[in-house]
């Protein structure tokens, strides 16, 4: 299919009308990814501490995400709230309460539709089924045949209207394709084509004389410019998955908000409650929009907290310091995880990590982990380990990510990792599933001696440059963090959003009872 989005961020239609028409004008406030992101987030997207938010450095929360909905709401007329999906998943909050925390805070910023996120089903349908039991908005998807789900046959629309101004706004959900293999749906849910499915609701409601559409669309922000080309009638996508930041101000911004393509306004608000989404579009009588415009919100120090939502918060947090408590396994020796040690070379935390990191996805063909040092923060004393040590350990919640690369992109990935090692650069790789020599004493891009993978049998062979190979990582590696472009830029079958990396690692040390640290001469330097 060929794609020729307008980027523009407004799109003006008014100046052709031949004649005066009555004007509707909504404004669509939206998130996305949320990930459960109840208390503040730090710059790099975890939990920040109560000491950072005092001093200024958080972003959004559930606190700040209430005043900027009430603000917006105290500035425009006839305003739609929705969520592009993935509210479940990501920090403690969802680990104990599951959905019920998310449901309550949504009720509250009186939510009127979401879709449904791929992360939904992580703990099956009975899970969302009770989320969507709890909520007092319709949670929608459409590119699905749930009638052999007994949780979730004749409640999980496909779509559904609301009322906004006096005008009926047609609402349609979408979830990711292959979110059989991305999640936990079980057998009884099939998934199918977006375009197809999005094509058939928007029939169904033209033919009801409904010309106001808005697709709330977990599909990745590709995917959204796709459905805005093949189907007529869309008026707004509002995206997720992807964890796209379009805006119209800041450099690093995928594209504008909103992307036009043909009359069809899409948008995205990166995730974890760092922004809002705010659009403006105006419809004039026949449906058609006119004008569609727009910037995220971003939830930074300067937007209030809520004080009564603070306070429930922190309510909330309370059982979650017990978890932080929590023993998940024991050491018989420290576990070094020292940032001179993990940033030089082979260290025991990052032979601990990758390891983990490798036996989880082992199962999907997977050969090869690789982790960055820096992303390790700290050691665990010998004994017994709790789950706020590994919390500390990997404190960024950082997902596992999955992709295919060619064994010349390996080889230029570990020339990245070791580039940076007279500075400390937190970019130096650990590993697991292969060993490489480099040489400390070559030029920058030039290091790295040999590279061996490890067969099924457990002997190394020479890496070859032309095979591909299956890569775990993680999210923010994948997306090009520390250097390692050429995750992002070649990185193939790619999925950012596996399970987080504290609890792959935390998993890992429970199944082994009691640990023994050790490296293994996976990182070796030349003589």
């Amino acid at each position: 299919m060929s794609m020729k989005p307008i980027l523009v961020a407004t799109v003006a239609l008014s100046a052709l009308a031949t004649s005066a028409h009555a004007e509707f004008s909504m404004t669509v406030l939206h998130t996305n990814d949320v990930h459960s992101r109840i208390e503040p987030i730090s710059k790099y997207d975890s939990t920040c501490s109560a000491e950072d938010n005092t001093a200024g450095d958080c972003f959004g929360g559930m606190a700040r995400v209430l005043t900027a909905i009430n603000e917006a709401r105290s500035e425009n007329e006839n305003v739609l709230l929705v969520d592009g999906g993935d509210q479940f998943q990501g920090t403690l909050f969802y680990t104990y309460y599951k959905g019920k925390a998310a449901a309550e805070f949504m009720n509250q910023m009186g939510y009127d539709a979401m879709t449904v996120g791929n992360h939904e089903f992580d703990d099956g349908p009975e899970v969302l089924r009770g989320f969507m039991d709890a909520v007092d908005f319709p949670v929608l998807m459409s590119n699905a045949d749930v009638s052999g789900e007994p949780m979730l046959d004749g409640v999980l629309n496909k779509s559904t209207v609301v009322t906004v101004g006096g005008e009926t706004i047609g609402l349609i959900g979408l979830t990711p394709e292959d979110t059989g293999e991305l999640s936990s749906p079980g057998s009884n849910i099939t998934f199918s084509d977006p375009i197809e499915a999005v094509r058939g609701e928007v029939e169904r409601f033209e033919a009801q004389g409904i010309n106001k559409i808005v697709v709330l669309s977990h599909s990745g922000y590709n995917v959204d410019l796709a459905v805005a080309e093949a189907v007529e009638g869309v008026d707004v996508i509002v995206g997720g998955h992807s964890n796209t930041f379009l805006s119209n101000v800041d450099d690093g911004a995928a594209g504008p908000y909103p992307t036009m393509v043909g009359d069809t306004a899409v948008v995205q608000a990166y995730a974890y409650t760092k922004y809002l989404g705010e659009l403006q579009v105006t419809f004039d009588d026949d449906g058609n929009v006119i004008s569609a415009t727009g910037e995220p919100r971003l939830l930074d120090a300067s937007v209030t907290e809520d004080d009564a939502v603070v306070t429930r918060v922190v309510e909330l947090a309370g059982p979650l310091d017990e978890i932080r408590r929590e023993v998940i396994g024991a050491t018989t020796a420290p576990i070094d995880g020292d940032r001179g040690t993990c940033r030089a070379t082979e260290c025991e935390m990052g032979a601990l990590v990758t390891t983990a990191m490798l036996e989880r996805v082992a199962d999907q063909g997977v050969q090869i982990a690789i982790t960055n040092g820096g992303g390790l923060r700290a050691s665990i004393d010998e004994g017994d380990i709790t789950m706020g040590e590994v919390l500390t350990v990997l404190p960024f919640q950082n997902t596992l990510a999955t992709f295919d690369l060619t064994g010349a992109g390996i080889v230029e990935a570990l020339e990245n990792g070791v580039s940076q090692v007279e500075d400390g650069g937190g970019r130096f790789p650990q590993i697991a599933g292969m060993r490489f020599t480099w040489d400390p004493a070559a030029e920058v891009g030039s290091r790295i001696v040999s590279v061996e993978v490890e067969g099924a049998d457990g002997t190394f062979s020479a890496i070859d440059p032309d095979a591909t190979y299956g890569v775990v990582s993680n999210n923010f590696m994948r997306g090009g963090g520390d250097g390692y472009a050429v995750f992002a830029e070649q990185g193939m079958n790619a999925y950012d959003y596996g399970p987080g990396l504290d609890v792959v690692v935390a998993e890992y040390l429970t199944e082994a009872g009691e640990y023994t640290p050790a490296t293994e001469d996976r990182i070796m330097t030349a003589e």
